[in-house]
């Protein structure tokens, strides 16, 4: 109720612009928005709203918790500190773009091509006379005997050593002129370089001012700032923007008010960004990166949900042997399973085959399927089979096909998406499209049939990204249309509707080509 009321308020509301590219032809500038359900102390129920980041430029408007830290205030320390900043990198772009600076570097550059045109002019008359004297040489073993001879091919070789001294002079007279040059310009480079040190120690002394006064709070209003919480972490220095997103800002509010949270739930608004799949009026958990070590500090002592990485959905559940024989194993992994034991939760198919087969050398599980992914798994027994299998997965020899049912009407019959992906580092293990730092992602989709606005598709992978499957049937320039039960680029649903279905390989053995195929199980 309180979302669909925020949502109903950012349909009509005019108290401010911001162009969140709903309709056509719009720019895209999406946004996250949160509410939380909060009690006060007399019992009653109410709800807060956040945004991440700024609206419409602005960190603060009426409706909305204020930011954790603005550092926008006027006369903040960070403003201050913004103008020291900005007052030395004028007076690096004034030195940089000096009269005097810019002739010196004019100047050397000059020096440069007279001291190239002058060597290079020099020898080629060295080459010249060296001709010469090459065919006078000749000439003299002709014409004269061996004392004349001898005088003759002495001042040949004078001619010789008076030119190659003549042009290192030249050289070391034209590297003497460069030097000169390049010690004026050392000189204002100095202290050029030493401004941008100050501005550099100036702009971390500043951000370490940010990070210490920059703090949450938890329910017991205890303090911990930017700078502790992410001291934890791997990296030990929070990510930009931290702090910022809606989350924080919602129960750093509610805890300085004497509200008790209830419930939290962050939404899309608006398109896509071109790199993400976010989808307008879904909802989306706190990113990894940036909140959830925020979060770890700030719901500290708060009645909340079990931590669903702890928990073990493959529990309770058997695995399918499909097809086996004394070499390899050919099993259906149910969803939401994993394929080898995870950071938490060591159950998994690795394990399990650890049991069936105690045997078994080498690493077993050949290929993996997404943990929320269904269908066709291939074990090896042996190392050497493993190995072979392994190969012919590298080289792309194995043939595989999915099944998917998709949230929305695919109007074409089939295509090739080509997006590349790479992980989204702030907010793993999501992934991105990325043409500058992703890896080539393709995959080849069928249409099977259309049915109460879903589309049922084949996707045949010809790279093995991770997500790639999830990422390219719910981008926009994919399919644009999420896989029906997709909790992290779609809407969470019982399951993930994706299955790999079907597998074709040579057997590593026999040489047989084996094509293992299973009913779809949605």
């Amino acid at each position: 109720m309180a979302a669909k009321e925020l949502q109903e308020y950012l349909l009509t509301q005019t108290d401010w612009q911001h162009n969140f590219g709903i309709l056509e032809n719009e720019t895209n500038v999406g946004k996250m928005f949160g509410v939380l359900v909060v009690k006060n102390k007399e019992g009653q129920l109410g709800y807060l709203c956040a945004y991440s980041g700024r609206l419409a430029g602005h960190n603060q408007h009426e409706k909305f918790v204020p930011p954790v830290f603005d550092i926008l205030i006027e006369d903040g320390f960070f403003r201050k500190g913004e103008a020291v900043i900005e007052e030395i990198t004028q007076r690096i772009m004034q030195m940089e773009e000096a009269p005097e600076f810019l002739q010196v570097e004019k100047d050397l550059l000059r020096i440069k091509n007279e001291a190239e045109n002058a060597i290079q002019y020099l020898k080629e008359e060295i080459k010249i006379q060296k001709g010469i004297r090459d065919k006078k040489r000749k000439e003299y073993h002709l014409n004269y005997r061996e004392v004349e001879l001898e005088e003759k091919i002495k001042e040949l070789n004078h001619q010789s050593y008076a030119e190659s001294a003549q042009l290192k002079k030249l050289s070391r007279e034209w590297k003497e002129k460069i030097a000169t040059k390049e010690q004026e310009i050392e000189s204002f480079k100095k202290k050029i370089n030493a401004l941008k040190e100050e501005r550099k120690n100036f702009s971390a002394n500043l951000q370490n001012e940010i990070f210490d006064q920059y703090y949450f709070v938890n329910r017991f209003l205890e303090k911990k700032s930017v700078g502790a919480i992410f001291q934890e972490t791997l990296e030990g220095r929070p990510k930009a923007g931290a702090g910022e997103c809606a989350a924080p800002k919602l129960f750093q509010y509610a805890f300085l008010n004497g509200y008790e949270p209830i419930a939290l739930a962050e939404f899309w608004w608006g398109q896509s960004p071109k790199t993400e799949v976010r989808i307008h009026g879904n909802f989306y958990p706190a990113c990894r990166g940036k909140c959830e070590p925020i979060l770890g500090h700030m719901l500290q002592g708060l009645n909340v949900e079990a931590n669903p990485m702890l928990t073990n959905p493959a529990e309770g559940k058997d695995i399918e042997i499909i097809w086996e024989d004394d070499h390899i194993a050919v099993i259906n992994k149910p969803e939401e399973f994993l394929s080898v034991p995870g950071k938490n939760i060591h159950d998994s198919v690795y394990a399990r085959m650890i049991q069936r087969y105690p045997n078994a050398t080498g690493p077993l599980i050949v290929h993996r399927l997404d943990m929320s992914t269904s269908g066709l798994l291939l074990v090896a027994k042996n190392l050497e089979v493993f190995k072979i299998l392994q190969r012919q997965f590298i080289q792309r020899e194995v043939k595989k096909r999915y099944v998917a049912l998709l949230d929305g009407i695919v109007n074409e019959e089939h295509g090739l998406i080509d997006l590349p992906l790479r992980v989204d580092l702030e907010d793993r293990p999501r992934q991105m499209v990325c043409y500058d730092y992703g890896k080539s992602a393709q995959t080849e989709w069928q249409v099977i049939d259309r049915e109460n606005g879903k589309t049922r598709v084949y996707f045949f992978p010809i790279t093995g990204r991770t997500h790639q499957l999830r990422v390219h049937a719910a981008h926009s320039n994919g399919l644009g249309c999420p896989i029906v039960g997709d909790d992290i680029y779609g809407k969470k649903g019982i399951r993930l509707h994706l299955q790999a279905q079907r597998l074709e390989f040579r057997h590593p053995i026999t040489k047989k080509v084996l094509a293992i195929e299973i009913e779809m199980d949605f």
